[in-house]
């Protein structure tokens, strides 16, 4: 399941470098991330990287897309030519 980035983001944007695919970017009144880039960081830690560092823990799972492990691993092949 990707993640997104809800209202309550502080637009601080400490998340953006942590996301190893590039998925985060600046959005018009917070950041934003893509889903289709977006791999809750499965292949590269234990954990989604721009949830562990955001000081108002506004990176959540997005319902909207839900993806198996085997899945985003598969996205992260696909993503970085692995």
């Amino acid at each position: 399941m990707a993640l997104k980035i809800t209202e309550d983001c502080a637009s601080c944007g400490v998340c953006e470098p942590e996301c190893p695919n590039k998925a985060i970017s600046e959005g018009d009144d917070r950041y934003v991330i893509d889903p289709n880039k977006c791999t809750e960081c499965v292949g590269f830690y234990d954990e989604p990287q721009c949830a562990s560092v955001c000081p108002v823990e506004a990176c959540v799972k997005d319902p909207d897309h839900p993806e198996t492990k085997e899945e985003l691993l598969a996205k992260k092949k696909r993503l970085h030519g692995e």
